[in-house]
């Protein structure tokens, strides 16, 4: 091999070694994002990335009408979720999903697919659907650049899912079942059981007094943690059960003694709600 043809060789081999391993590091069209969130005893995960409108119409023009879309840019987004979930009254396995729509001029289907490797909606087949619900699309207020998934109104059974983009949103409520769950807890640990942990009976009395359930029961548990461990916040807890089950005396009594041991531990929230607590014992 003559020595012209060798340069060559190298030369090639140079510029093949550039183009593998040099890249120019430059902002992404549409970035990815991903966003959890807790709800009740669901964890929920997002992952999408973001067009922006960049001076495009969006729907009924880059996003046709009537057509399935990937509900973002470049991977088909994903929802996943570890519990059983109702979808706008569906219910779905847990599981990692692909999200498409179809959006329409007053109203959106929504899809969750069981097959998340498409890149966007290309090869999307309706036979891979798990559930499919149509929810009325609403106009806002003020144009949005960039296409935004989110989680709203959260509660302790669920969230609502709101995709937004331009001047539409639309929104999907998701609902998971947590009182069954929660009351198989408290039956085989509290009820059945003799925890030696003060703080089941605690968690327990408090689950019953906020969800307005045995408050006699609660009541009990309430007393059975002041008297071994007397702390200001199992105090308190036991004052707003008595004052609930219209015993103002001991609640008055069990606020006060709440607040004094407040006041030895410096925690002015607690001194404040035991002021407020006081003052609406009537």
């Amino acid at each position: 091999m003559n020595t012209k043809k060798i340069i060559l060789l190298l030369q090639f081999s140079i510029l093949c070694t550039i183009g593998a391993f040099a890249q120019i590091k430059m902002p992404q069209a549409s970035p990815p994002s991903k966003v959890a969130q807790m709800a009740g005893l669901t964890q929920f995960n997002l992952e999408y990335s973001r067009p922006s409108m960049k001076g495009r119409k969006i729907f009924g023009d880059l996003v046709p009408f009537g057509a399935v879309w990937r509900t973002g840019a470049n991977a088909a987004s994903t929802l996943e979720f570890d519990t059983e979930v109702m979808v706008e009254g569906q219910k779905v396995d847990p599981g990692k999903y692909a999200i498409y729509t179809i959006p329409e001029k007053n109203e959106w289907t929504v899809v969750l697919s069981k097959n998340t490797e498409l890149w966007g909606s290309i090869g999307y087949s309706k036979e891979d659907d798990v559930v499919r619900v149509k929810v009325p699309s609403k106009k806002l207020k003020d144009p949005l650049e960039t296409f935004e998934i989110r989680f709203t109104d959260i509660s302790d059974t669920g969230v609502t899912i709101a995709l937004a983009w331009e001047k539409t949103k639309a929104e999907v409520r998701l609902e998971t079942e947590v009182d069954p769950s929660v009351m198989r807890q408290i039956k085989a640990q509290v009820i059945d059981g003799t925890p030696a942990n003060t703080g089941l009976y605690f968690q327990a009395a408090t689950y019953y007094f906020n969800n307005e359930k045995d408050l006699k029961q609660a009541l009990e548990w309430a007393t059975k943690v002041v008297v071994e461990d007397e702390k200001y916040w199992n105090v308190h807890l036991k004052a707003k059960i008595e004052q609930k089950l219209g015993m103002k005396e001991e609640a008055k009594k069990s606020a006060m003694r709440s607040m004094a041991l407040a006041k030895q531990e410096k925690n002015p929230d607690y001194i404040t709600l035991n002021e407020k607590l006081l003052k609406s014992i009537k």
